[in-house]
């Protein structure tokens, strides 16, 4: 059924950087529940895999010294949403990654295992881009940490270099202390399906609410990569807090986002629904924030 020609098991992160290099062919394994269908499917047929699933230092949800949230990248899904520490300061990445699948893929499928994925259609990728979420890496040559716009190459391809793992996910302080968000995304399905787009927006506000000191819009599918809309960005930054300023933003996705037609949507609808969504999304933000939007 699992055309695996070996597998070794990690104790910790320096164990797996050692198997890494002394099995330079192999592929990491986490939660499976992506590596074990493509393997099932063929795709990677008479794979060897370094699993890590059992270091447990790479699991759970905290600070770090600098006050970012540091969210280990063996981390589940569930453990992720009934999180203390993300439904205080960033609950919309709780609510983005429910929308994984079903329970069962909640509780195996890991935060790690989604980014490095390198999908674009990854639940988790659009909301971690629009916190400016840096990505922890460890390898031979130690720890070095990427903005995780920079970590997607291309579709399905991230910087990962030979023998190195993502160790953790960091939100930095000052990319989520006084912002406020709100993820949708758009399927066939309401549940146990793969997003035809997903759109992730958090704004913070001035101190009288009348105003966005800054706003920040991820897509997924919208483009190769998760990416963000910059010039939707511009449009509200500085902006009264009104509907003519939600207008602007909304209207502004479609100079930054590249959706493809697919069997799953359409180009142009893809495009509508970026617009609406992003509507949506900055509103929702808003109103989280304290504002009341002006018609």
């Amino acid at each position: 059924m699992y055309d695996i020609k070996a597998l070794y098991e990690a104790r910790s992160v320096a164990d797996a950087i050692r198997l890494l290099q002394e099995h330079p062919r192999a592929q990491i394994i986490a939660g499976g529940s992506d590596v074990l269908v493509q393997i099932r499917e063929g795709r990677r047929a008479g794979v060897e895999l370094v699993s890590i699933f059992g270091i447990d230092a790479m699991r759970g949800v905290g600070y770090d010294d600098e006050g970012g949230i540091r969210i280990g990248s063996l981390t589940s899904f569930s453990h992720i949403a009934a999180s203390p520490v993300i439904k205080d300061k960033i609950p919309v990445l709780g609510e983005a990654v429910s929308l994984v699948g079903g329970p069962q893929i909640r509780n195996i499928g890991t935060i790690g295992g989604n980014t490095c994925n390198g999908v674009t259609s990854a639940d988790s990728a659009s909301t971690l881009l629009a916190w400016d979420a840096v990505v922890e890496l460890t390898g031979p040559e130690g720890v070095r940490r990427l903005p995780i716009r920079d970590f997607y190459i291309k579709a399905g391809v991230v910087d990962l270099k030979p023998a190195e793992l993502q160790t953790a996910i960091i939100i930095p302080k000052v990319s989520y202390e006084g912002y406020f968000g709100h993820y949708i995304k758009y399927a066939m399905r309401e549940a146990m399906d793969i997003a035809n787009l997903g759109c992730s927006v958090n704004v913070a506000l001035t101190d009288d609410k009348k105003a966005i000191r800054d706003a920040r819009i991820a897509y997924g599918v919208a483009g190769p990569v998760p990416m963000r809309a910059p010039s939707a960005e511009a449009a509200a930054k500085g902006r009264a807090v009104c509907r003519e300023t939600v207008d602007a933003f909304a209207r502004a996705v479609l100079c930054d986002i590249h959706p493809r037609d697919s069997w799953r949507a359409a180009k142009a609808f893809r495009e509508h629904i970026a617009v609406e969504m992003a509507r949506r999304a900055l509103t929702e933000s808003i109103r989280l924030a304290g504002g009341v939007i002006d018609e």
